[in-house]
């Protein structure tokens, strides 16, 4: 990270902050979505749980990593930058529909929006570290995006999987899991 940031710390910083407070959006989601899983008497649902607390302690650990890389280049993961304050605004309209909306389908479609975004974010991240010719920073974030790649990847099964009980007669499980 520190050759990533021999250019322009200050920069450096408001990037892993923007990382950082997506990462923070989608542990509170994921924390919500477990909490409304657990309580739901849908087996396929529960099946599920598992899985999810998963990648909700992936995207924790994303939280703590960036902390720490944050405070390694001696800012503050708390206080508020330029892009921080901006993936804020962006992320509400997403804990919204989570906080307040009781149906699950729809709490994942919101959680598939969060994930794209996280993903394309660590994506950003890496072709960066790639074009400064930080190595190491680059590898680190690559592991980080290739656990959002799959994130998306199963959330976007489960939305599938919800539209297709929507637009058939009966419901029908959730066959991928």
């Amino acid at each position: 990270m520190r050759k990533l940031a021999e250019t322009n710390v200050g920069r450096v910083i408001d990037l892993l902050n923007e990382r950082l407070v997506f990462e923070r959006t989608g542990v509170r989601l994921y924390d919500r979505m477990l909490l409304r899983m657990q309580l739901t008497e849908d087996g396929e649902i529960q099946r599920m749980v598992d899985r999810m607390r998963r990648y909700r302690d992936e995207e924790h650990e994303h939280e703590v990593w960036l902390e720490d890389q944050i405070r390694d280049l001696h800012g503050d993961d708390r206080m508020p930058t330029e892009k921080s304050v901006l993936v804020l605004a962006e992320t509400q309209g997403i804990e919204r529909v989570v906080q307040r909306d009781p149906r699950l389908q729809h709490d994942f479609h919101a959680l598939l929006t969060a994930e794209l975004a996280d993903a394309a974010g660590w994506d950003l991240l890496v072709r960066i570290a790639e074009d400064f010719g930080d190595r190491e920073a680059g590898r680190e974030f690559k592991e980080r995006h290739r656990q959002e790649q799959e994130h998306v990847l199963f959330v976007s099964k489960v939305v599938e999987q919800f539209l297709k009980r929507e637009l058939q007669d009966q419901p029908t499980p959730l066959t991928y899991l």
